[in-house]
This record gives structure tokens, C-alpha cells and sequence, in this order.
């Protein structure tokens, strides 16, 4: 039997993350991912050294600021896993992820980094059962994989950021993209 040696944080420590995730938060959606620290700290009322207490880098309060999300969109792949079109749950799923990866500017790009893996792992898996799902009722091709279709997603949300005054481009890439996932594979010579 082993025990954690983990101590819960105290109070004022805890309210300190929170604002600071709070404000990450804020920070990323109006300015990007790369966002002053300085400013994030500032905005929640605590010193550069706090934040780095509890983030020591950049990526480290990203990943911390995108947990919940991933948590939403974990949960939303349970819920569909047993819908009864596997496709369509499979469709609402990647547009979940698109939608996510839009609400910041620069997340897009940031999550077709490795430096997110925390982040991608369980988001591929997730998207890897409903895929898979939808392959076997005959919706989706077999030659699809989940990293592709991680990479496609990726690359429309990222499209969709460098274009802000085009509301319906991501549903249309997206709609596109799984055009092209449902027809026959096109052999090359």
C-alpha cells in the first residue's frame, strides 16, 4: 500500500492558481498563446515568481488552462461513443475539437506542437474510438487514421484563425474534409 506524498494546497495558494488560470484564460483568448506572463500575474494580482510557482514554463500553464476544456471534450467522446450514427457522432466530436481549439488565438498552432502531448494523447484516444466506430459501421474509410484526422482538424482550426471575418470557413473545411473521409480511396500511379 503506498501513499501520496502529495500535501493539498492551501487556501491562498489555491485562490492564487485559480485567478492565475482565470486570467491565462482571458489573457490567450484576447491576445493568443503567447501572452505576457508578466501580464497574466499581474491581472491576477500575484508576482511573476507565483505564477512560475505553480506553472514553471509557458506551456506548463497552457496545458493547465486547457484541462478543462479537455475535460469537456473527453466527456462529450463518452457521450457520443454510443450514439446511434456513429458518423454523425464522430462529426459532432471533431467540430467540439475545432470549436476548442478556436476559442484561443494561437491554440491551433500551439496543439500541432508536441509540446501539448499531455493534451493529445487523450484526445486522440477519444477520437480514436469514435473513429474506429465509425469505420466498423462502414461510415468512415479504413484507411483514415485518428493522427490524421487530429492533423485535418488542426489544420482547420488554424485555417479559420488566420481567417476571422469567415464565421462559416471551419463547418465548411470541416464538411469538406469528411466529404473526402467518406468517398473511395483514390489510388496514385
Amino acid at each position: 500500500m503506498t501513499t501520496s506524498t502529495a500535501r493539498p494546497m492551501r487556501a491562498d495558494a489555491r485562490r492564487n492558481y485559480d485567478r492565475l488560470l482565470v486570467e491565462a484564460r482571458a489573457a490567450f483568448a484576447e491576445n493568443g498563446t503567447d501572452a505576457s506572463l508578466e501580464d497574466i500575474a499581474r491581472r491576477a494580482g500575484v508576482g511573476i515568481g507565483t505564477l512560475y510557482r505553480h506553472f514553471p514554463n509557458r506551456h506548463a500553464l497552457m496545458n493547465a488552462v486547457f484541462q478543462d476544456a479537455l475535460a469537456a471534450l473527453l466527456e462529450r467522446s463518452r457521450e457520443l461513443a454510443s450514439a446511434e450514427q456513429p458518423c454523425g457522432a464522430l462529426v459532432e466530436w471533431l467540430r467540439a475539437v475545432v470549436t476548442h481549439a478556436g476559442e484561443y488565438r494561437g491554440v491551433a498552432r500551439a496543439l500541432m506542437s508536441t509540446s501539448l502531448s499531455q493534451c493529445s494523447i487523450p484526445l486522440r484516444e477519444a477520437g480514436a474510438r469514435l473513429l474506429t466506430r465509425a469505420q466498423e459501421a462502414g461510415a468512415i474509410r479504413v484507411d483514415v487514421s485518428i493522427g490524421d484526422l487530429m492533423q485535418l482538424t488542426n489544420a482547420i482550426a488554424l485555417a479559420a484563425e488566420q481567417a476571422p471575418d469567415d464565421p462559416d470557413l471551419p463547418d465548411r473545411l470541416l464538411r469538406l474534409t469528411l466529404r473526402g473521409l467518406r468517398g473511395c480511396p483514390v489510388d496514385t500511379p
